[in-house]
């Protein structure tokens, strides 16, 4: 029998002994203060308070116990003397391991050391942990368990917890961001008839009582332009999409995007509005606007200024930066002859010209671009979904916003005639026509107002002001293939 399971086999010869002495291991609620850090702030010597908590640390004196108990919000200090709980209260610390979860009441008073800390008067075993905890302080090593189990790295790891603690602040000051500026939050479908909004592989399911194949939405954008036309004019939606494609450092199958719409606006007030967004949370969240990302070590591996205004330029202008000033004027041939020859891009033959180009940018500036970058003014075949560019009809108004070497927004001036968007949807399905969204459509068809709108990856985003390096660090439940 290995170490692990040895220590399996005797915690569970604890929980028998203790149902042997009458203790339920897994008891009822218990009434508390309220969490260890309300705790330690209503903390008074003299003062009867009562807390709750995991046991992390425990020093047993013999007729005296210290231990740590922990929450998410903290921990504290908890003293126990047989002279105020009694000699058989004192037996049954013999049965108690790391990691159980107790409930106590007592006093508060401050050790010589200075340690705040309750001498107990009554306590509850309220949860036996039959399994060990990862040893504190080296955590678990194992990449994969730490996203495979995520609740044993959230309990040894505090830098992992920082993470998932500015996660939660991020979402909850993007809302007021937007509440504070007029916007409403909408709900959508996650199941839809037809995947659009993206050109993206969606996972597809059945509903049985229909008998209707359907799909996981791969964006929020089309319903979302709905409210436009039924004459909602600021709203925003911070919700999941699915994309039935690769696992990287940067993409995760199920992902949180935040879109918002903004009647009678176009892309510069939405590429104002979402500089202002991003400032405003690295501002509550890091308390800066320089951003350092560390390693492990603590070490500061890149900085990323988010000092406004940020910079913005044409997509053929930063091509031509990375690519060469006769980018495009030379034939296609010579552009794929490029980018494989002298870039050492992997070209795919089906790939079209403009793919090409977009193959260039995303290897060359978008994956190197580390401070803020507006990208504006992109081919219309990249973006469906935007409004033509009155100077130059082969552009649309755009932009797409590149900060530590990934697109973190895109955003556009909305196309909302109903003619030129059945145009580029029919483009863009090719021979599937059953993929263009009818009801998206007619919808337009009764008309929408000029807007402007952007979608955000919060993923990435919270990478961005975490310094995370993998998507999987910032999500608490990444997709992983079962163990077998």
């Amino acid at each position: 029998m290995d170490e692990e399971n040895e220590l399996i086999a005797l915690r569970r010869k604890k929980l028998e002994a203790l149902r042997a002495k009458g203790i339920q291991p897994f008891g009822d609620g218990f009434e508390v203060t309220g969490s260890i850090a309300d705790v330690r702030e209503k903390f008074k010597e003299g003062e009867t308070l009562r807390a709750a908590g995991r046991i992390t640390a425990h020093r047993d004196m013999g007729k005296s116990h210290f231990l740590d108990l922990h929450d998410a919000t903290g921990r504290i200090q908890i003293y126990i003397h047989a002279k105020e709980v009694g000699a058989e209260l004192i037996d049954l610390f013999g049965l108690l391991d790391l990691g159980d979860f107790i409930g106590v009441e007592g006093t508060c008073f401050v050790t010589k050391s200075g340690e705040p800390t309750l001498k107990v008067r009554t306590f509850q075993l309220l949860a036996k942990a039959l399994r060990p905890l990862p040893e504190k302080w080296h955590g678990l090593q194992d990449i994969e368990a730490r996203y495979r189990q995520r609740y044993l790295d959230l309990i040894t790891n505090e830098r992992s917890r920082a993470v998932f603690e500015k996660r939660i602040a991020i979402m909850r000051e993007t809302r007021r961001f937007f509440e504070e500026r007029g916007f409403v939050e909408v709900e959508t479908p996650i199941l839809q008839t037809i995947a659009g909004g993206a050109a993206a592989e969606p996972f597809v399911t059945h509903h049985k009582a229909l008998g209707l194949d359907l799909y996981l939405r791969i964006a929020l954008e089309l319903y979302l332009k709905r409210l436009l036309v039924g004459g909602f004019n600021k709203v925003f939606e911070i919700n999941r999409n699915f994309r039935n494609e690769g696992i990287s450092r940067k993409h995760n199958p199920e992902f949180t995007m935040l879109e918002a719409y903004w009647a009678y606006s176009d892309w510069e007030k939405i590429a104002n509005l979402v500089e202002e967004l991003i400032c405003f949370l690295a501002e509550k969240i890091c308390c800066s606007l320089t951003i350092e990302h560390q390693d492990l070590d603590g070490k500061v591996v890149r900085t990323i200024n988010l000092k406004r205004p940020w910079r913005q330029a044409r997509y053929r202008d930063v091509v031509r930066e990375v690519a060469g000033k006769d980018w495009f004027e030379l034939s296609p041939a010579k552009r794929r002859d490029r980018a494989i020859n002298e870039f050492k891009l992997e070209i795919l033959p089906q790939l079209a010209d403009f793919e090409v180009t977009q193959h260039v940018f995303e290897k060359l500036v978008e994956e190197k671009t580390i401070d803020p970058l507006f990208v504006t003014h992109c081919p219309k075949e990249l973006v469906p979904l935007a409004k033509q560019n009155t100077a130059d009809d082969s552009l649309v108004d755009v932009f797409e916003l590149i900060i530590n070497g990934a697109e973190i927004a895109p955003g556009y001036s909305e196309l909302n005639d109903p003619l030129v968007q059945r145009q580029r949807l029919v483009e863009q399905a090719g021979e599937e026509r059953q993929k263009v969204d009818e009801e998206f459509l007619l919808a337009l068809e009764h008309g929408m107002p000029p807007a402007g709108g952007f979608g955000l990856g919060m993923d990435r985003l919270t990478m961005l002001l975490t310094g995370a390096e993998s998507i999987r660090d910032v999500i608490l439940f990444p997709l992983l293939r079962p163990k077998k």
